[in-house]
């Protein structure tokens, strides 16, 4: 059991910060067709709590939402909204929701009193709560109870399954177009354990590289358009006309770059006359024949 925790990783778990002496994760694992009991609506006496001192890491789908729905570009968004942090389980830097309060521990800056006020395009931590996402050697995702102790949601009559529930809130679209992201994170977070990719740390950059592509896709296109990237890699012409305005399209095929740099997955092909210059580089530098 314990070799197997170690191989199992939290996506999202919706856990408040500073609110609960021992864990509120029930250890129970879910599968989609299990069932659950919750329900929230306006008038339940923990109603906004939630809301409060939250630790919402931001997907990259997250983001776009976000920002469209201010209509402002990501890069305002993150100026505006959100505190830089790093994930530790895989030493990624990552952006978090900014909440308010001196440490944190206030309300987050979209919530009124009749609940919040981004709740179409609300965070897909927020849309899993009370539930929580894992994966167990980036193959499995499997999901989990959260159970604080100020929530009366479990109280309710309403019993669902899983898979009814992220239906309802919408949660489906999120991790469609959050997969290459989600992917990144559980091997990073895997190989971390053994010293990283091929056993060495990621440098600077590289996560520098990967905070730009989960969080800004402006600089994402300028990055593909405006650098050797078409002229390195095989894309399309369909995939390269799509991208121009397909703020999700251009995720996967940003995500597919860098699972085939970081884990040299075959998610994108060099074009062969890259290689054949790269390869021919090579020899000489080893005075191969």
């Amino acid at each position: 059991m314990e070799k197997q925790s170690r191989h199992v990783e939290e996506i999202f778990s919706s856990v408040r910060s500073g609110t609960a002496i021992s864990s509120p994760v029930v250890p129970v694992q879910l599968q989609s067709s299990d069932t659950f009991v919750f329900h929230c609506y306006q008038g339940i006496a923990c109603w906004n709590q939630c809301c409060h001192g939250a630790d919402l890491t931001l997907t990259p789908y997250c983001i776009l939402r976000l920002s469209r729905r201010l209509n402002i570009r990501p890069k305002d968004f993150l100026a505006q909204w959100t505190v830089p942090a790093l994930w530790e389980r895989a030493g990624l830097p990552v952006a978090k929701l900014k909440m308010g309060g001196e440490n944190g521990d206030g309300p987050c800056p979209f919530i009124t009193e009749k609940g919040c006020s981004v709740y179409d395009d609300r965070p897909v931590t927020c849309r899993y709560y009370p539930l929580g996402l894992a994966t167990r050697e980036m193959k499995e995702d499997f999901y989990f109870s959260v159970q604080e102790s100020y929530c009366r949601g479990h109280d309710e009559i309403c019993e669902q399954s899983v898979g009814t529930f992220r239906s309802i809130q919408g949660i489906e679209d999120y991790d469609k177009v959050n997969r290459g992201w989600m992917d990144v994170m559980m091997k990073a977070a895997s190989w971390k354990t053994l010293g990283g990719p091929y056993g060495k740390e990621m440098t600077s950059q590289t996560k520098k590289m990967f905070f730009m592509v989960s969080t800004d896709v402006d600089a994402l296109r300028h990055f593909v358009f405006h650098t050797r990237f078409l002229e390195t890699y095989e894309v399309s012409d369909e995939t390269i006309n799509t991208i121009l305005y397909d703020d999700e399209a251009l995720l996967k095929l940003g995500f597919n770059w860098l699972k085939n740099v970081l884990f040299n997955e075959k998610t994108i092909m060099i074009k062969e006359h890259v290689l054949r210059a790269a390869v021919s580089k090579a020899r000489e530098t080893f005075g191969a024949s």
